[in-house]
């Protein structure tokens, strides 16, 4: 058997950062991490920014897709990159007392960490200057206020469009602020965001849809010169079995508008959830804190008002959900919410607040007079085909029956597309989404692009973010009739003095500690679970980071072959091993026998398992000729 190697190249280098090539938007989250270990926090919030208009909102809800890719969680657990993130932006972000800190990414290109083309749209422009002037007075309009559409309308901003944003609600958002709930997401911080970005001279007009006779072509006839299409999907998918149109059987994204709108909905006691994803978890927590008869809660707001806050918030606990199940097709292993790092501590916190779990079962009738009763449940003996594609069989004898009071159902959700008429020339996808190019997210119509979930059904909010801001370089594009522009990279390499570098002592053995979270007794109405870390715990946390942008780098010129990096290494990542071991190809065996001494044929080469590598620098200080090396990469793109 043979050792698979490669040679490092550019893309080696840029894909050892593990979490930034994870990020949708190329957020150099170990940096950031690095430099908060460091405590300069300020210097961190810059890099966490820079790409990513919603930093903020992310801090305290993103899907964290870096720490799922992180390197450290291969050996114990993934840095708590996310709320890292939260630790710096409740000190200079929008919702801080120094918001205005931000505003030096217009001006400045962040000076830490690997940089990429979306980081900050003027200055990694090289005519930023002539790009400006050619955007003004182009008028860009964006539908929809979601994250995709005002990603976009940021980033043309930034590039000296004249953007309006057209919503159909009352509040600018999307689904960040009606369908994440408040206890996850504060309404204040959502509006302050959203406020730096109108900041930038970005016009909003709310409740404005678009419809069949106010769409694509009465913008056009404004004088649009393109368009952005980040309408979301607003509509819940149903249920195809008997019962569903029963009184109490509700959409998910219709029950959490509802709630975030303000609205108390008449749910009874025993709340069945059927879903296994965020959207499941996110309505199954909220049934907990919102559930409960009508009657129940006009005696819940009658004690409130002769009680103190604190005691008005447990009273409306008290008239919440006593019985809340979410049922799943998945089992534990398969479920969405459970494949991801943050999803695991989702689902500990669900558990905590006595939301049950019934999993392997799909809702087979829904049973009741006029309003849902009882609901029976299907075993469920296979949910993917043998192509992992989402096709779940059933065994319609083994049935069992769940009492309910109300069902939500968090299956699925779709847009509304109704304002598109056959003129627009917008082609859709059997799926019922808006077809792109997956590149330039340009649609079938000369000028109009989308995405987001519109574009590509649900997605989580960083992607929709990442969707945003390629489709305003596209437009830009588009609208400057030039090419769309490939980055060029240069790399800057600093070498650090093996005996100068250090990790935080201890820090292998430091262990994820989530967020700190509110008892579960105090989870009152819209309270914030999540109350995020202070300054030692974050310090701690981010010394956890493995630190993956530095690399051991080995100079066979220096190297006597004394075996000492080997022995050090305490995660046995290197080895000198014999050439007719490794997996070479024809060209990288004929480049090591060019370098070969004495009979033609080296007799080993060194060889380093970069998945275990903690960069603890022991084989460079061992070293006694210097030929192992500690080498900081940094990768900018530009324009």
């Amino acid at each position: 058997m043979t050792i698979p190697i490669r040679f490092p190249d550019v893309d080696h280098w840029k894909a050892q950062v593990k979490c930034q090539s994870a990020c949708p938007v190329n957020t150099d989250a170990g940096r950031y991490v690095q430099l908060i270990a460091d405590g300069r926090d300020e210097d961190a919030f810059l890099v966490a920014r820079a790409p990513n208009p919603f930093a903020s909102i992310c801090g305290r809800v993103c899907a964290a897709p870096c720490e799922d890719a992180c390197r450290r969680g291969a050996i114990d657990g993934a840095v708590a990159i996310r709320a890292l993130k939260r630790f710096v932006t409740e000190k200079y972000g929008a919702e801080s007392t120094r918001p205005d800190t931000q505003d030096r990414l217009r001006d400045e290109p962040i000076a830490e960490g690997n940089r990429y083309v979306n980081q900050t749209p003027l200055k990694l422009f090289r005519n930023a200057g002539e790009a400006s002037a050619k955007g003004s007075r182009r008028k860009v309009a964006i539908v929809g206020a979601g994250p995709a559409g005002l990603s976009a309308a940021n980033d043309l901003a930034l590039l000296g469009y004249d953007v309006t944003v057209f919503e159909a609600a009352a509040e600018p958002g999307g689904m960040v602020r009606f369908g994440i709930p408040e206890y996850r997401l504060p309404r204040t911080l959502i509006r302050s965001e959203i406020e730096k970005i109108l900041g930038l001279g970005v016009q909003l007009k709310l409740n404005t849809p678009l419809t069949s006779s106010f769409g694509l072509a009465q913008l056009e006839a404004q004088g649009f010169d393109a368009i952005f299409l980040g309408v979301g999907v607003s509509k819940g998918r149903d249920l195809d079995v008997p019962g569903v149109e029963l009184d109490g059987v509700v959409k998910a994204v219709d029950y959490l508008l509802n709630v975030n709108r303000g609205y108390r909905m008449d749910l009874g006691r025993r709340i069945v959830v059927i879903g296994g994803g965020f959207v499941a978890f996110d309505a199954a927590r909220t049934a907990m804190r919102e559930g409960g008869t009508a009657d129940e809660g006009a005696a819940a707001a009658a004690e409130a008002r002769v009680k103190e806050a604190l005691d008005s918030a447990r009273a409306a606990i008290r008239g919440g959900a006593r019985d809340v199940t979410v049922v799943s097709l998945e089992n534990f292993d398969e479920m969405p919410v459970l494949r991801t790092t943050q999803g695991h501590e989702e689902f500990e916190e669900a558990r905590k607040e006595g939301v049950k779990f019934v999993t392997r079962r799909g809702a087979a009738r829904f049973v009741g007079s006029g309003r849902v009763q009882t609901i029976d449940l299907r075993r469920v003996t296979a949910v993917f085909d043998a192509n992992g594609r989402f096709a779940p069989q059933y065994d319609d004898s083994d049935l069992i029956a769940i009492d309910a009071d109300s069902c939500i159902l968090a299956i699925g959700q779709k847009p509304d597309l109704s304002f598109l008429t056959p003129a627009d020339g917008i082609t859709l996808t059997p799926g019922g989404t808006i077809r792109i190019d997956a590149d330039t997210l340009a649609t079938s119509a000369p000028g109009v692009f989308a995405g987001g979930d519109v574009a590509f059904g649900p997605r989580n909010l960083i992607e929709a973010v990442a969707n945003g801001k390629r489709a305003a370089r596209s437009m830009h594009a588009y609208l400057s009739r030039s090419a769309r522009l490939q980055p060029s990279e240069t790399i800057d390499i600093e070498h650090l003095p093996s005996r100068a570098y250090r990790m935080i002592a201890g820090f292998e053995a430091l262990d994820r500690e989530a967020a700190p979270t509110l008892d579960v007794g105090r989870r009152t109405g819209i309270a914030e679970v999540e109350t995020g870390y202070d300054e030692r715990e974050a310090r701690e946390q981010a010394a956890r980071c493995l630190v993956c942008h530095v690399q051991t780098i080995y100079d066979p010129e220096k190297c006597v072959i004394c075996n000492r990096c080997v022995d050090v290494c305490p995660e046995y990542c290197l080895a000198f091993v014999p050439i007719d071991q490794l997996d070479l190809d024809a060209g990288a065996r004929a480049s090591l026998v060019a370098r070969a001494e004495g009979d033609g044929m080296p007799l080993a080469a060194m060889v380093k398992d970069d998945e275990r590598c903690i960069r603890c620098g022991l084989c460079a200080i061992r070293c006694p000729t210097d030929a192992m090396t500690m080498e900081r990469f940094t990768i900018t793109e530009q324009l």
